[in-house]
């Protein structure tokens, strides 16, 4: 229901023209897209998941349609002096976590159109540390009749027989995980995939690039790695000292491994709940230059004054229509309210 009416608020903009109309104010200076999968073909089944992932094709379009609109594609070093300054509307392409899509997917399509982007690398996917933990939790709903999450004074426990009790069931486990600590979520995900006999590293291992991948791809020409911390955790949920060593050590592991020294973070999940003033300063702390969110919305001048929690525009999956994009460029959904339009993790 959530994305049904989304879709019909970005359709009624479009058809309407408000989103022309407001673009002159709400547009700003530019924009921060994120994309995480660019693959042909479907990784997911349920809304969640599957906003995550766009086509090739898509992302070309979307290439198309911000240099039809006058966007000047830039790095994200460039954000804060063009968001000052005067001139063409700026765009920044962010890719979070490092899969191998985007290595063999993604970027043919950028060096075609001579895109500079940003990849923020998680170094608990590359070295096969950490879980991609939605997409266990979708593997094992779909592969269950009852889903079984063991959590702290009340566990949850889910018919998921028919097609409908599935997604349903995805649902109520995604949302009620989101809610728990880390070491709570991280437990339950686990315990439900030994129960449905899932190897959480050899999705990791299939899906994501190893430090191999990632140098390969750092030495594309307009590529740049930035750092999305050790194990991808809700930093605002853990522990200050937990916090910055995931911070310090995502960037130390990058610098190691790849040589290079990452100037931009990517907050895990990076709402607000998964991210605030004591992240953006952890993160100004670590050296970084800057800080971006999943918060959506557009730049304006004023965030060249306020680096670490920029917001960013989340290339949606379920979304894959040109006047969509274009209504969420525009800004006018993020006038009405904040976290209106739909945004990823």
């Amino acid at each position: 229901m959530r994305y049904t009416l989304i879709r019909l608020a970005l359709r009624t903009m479009a058809l309407s023209g408000l989103d022309r109309l407001a673009a002159p104010l709400a547009a700003g200076r530019g924009v921060i897209l994120t994309f995480h999968h660019v693959a042909p073909l479907a990784l997911a089944r349920f809304p969640e998941n599957a906003g995550l992932r766009i086509s090739p094709a898509f992302l070309e379009a979307v290439l198309g349609l911000l240099a039809r609109l006058g966007y000047e594609l830039v790095p994200l070093d460039a954000l804060p002096a063009r968001l000052a300054g005067a001139g063409p509307r700026v765009a920044a392409l962010t890719f979070d976590d490092g899969y191998r899509d985007n290595l063999d997917h993604a970027l043919p399509v950028l060096a075609r159109h001579g895109a500079p982007f940003t990849l923020f690398a998680c170094a608990g996917f590359a070295e096969r540390t950490a879980p991609l933990w939605w997409l266990d939790l979708e593997e094992a709903v779909l592969r269950l009749d009852r889903v079984v999450l063991d959590l702290p004074e009340s566990g949850l426990v889910l018919t998921a027989a028919s097609e409908a009790e599935k997604h349903h069931a995805f649902r109520a486990a995604y949302w009620r995980l989101r809610r728990c600590p880390e070491p709570v979520l991280r437990a339950a995900i686990s315990g439900l995939c030994r129960a449905a006999g899932i190897d959480q590293m050899a999705r990791v291992e299939r899906l994501c690039l190893d430090w191999a991948g990632l140098r390969r791809l750092a030495g594309a020409p307009g590529a740049t790695i930035g750092a999305h911390s050790l194990s991808h955790p809700r930093l605002a949920w853990l522990p200050e000292a937990e916090a910055r060593a995931e911070i310090l050590g995502s960037r130390d592991r990058i610098r190691a491994e790849l040589g290079l020294e990452p100037r931009h973070f990517a907050y895990p999940v990076g709402d607000p709940a998964s991210a605030g003033a004591r992240e953006y300063r952890l993160v100004a702390e670590a050296g970084f230059a800057g800080g971006v969110t999943t918060i959506p919305g557009t730049l304006r001048r004023s965030h060249s004054a306020r680096p670490f929690a920029l917001p960013r525009i989340s290339v949606n999956g379920l979304f894959q229509r040109e006047a969509a994009l274009r209504t969420l460029l525009s800004g006018l959904p993020f006038a009405f309210s904040r976290g209106a339009a739909p945004s990823s993790g």
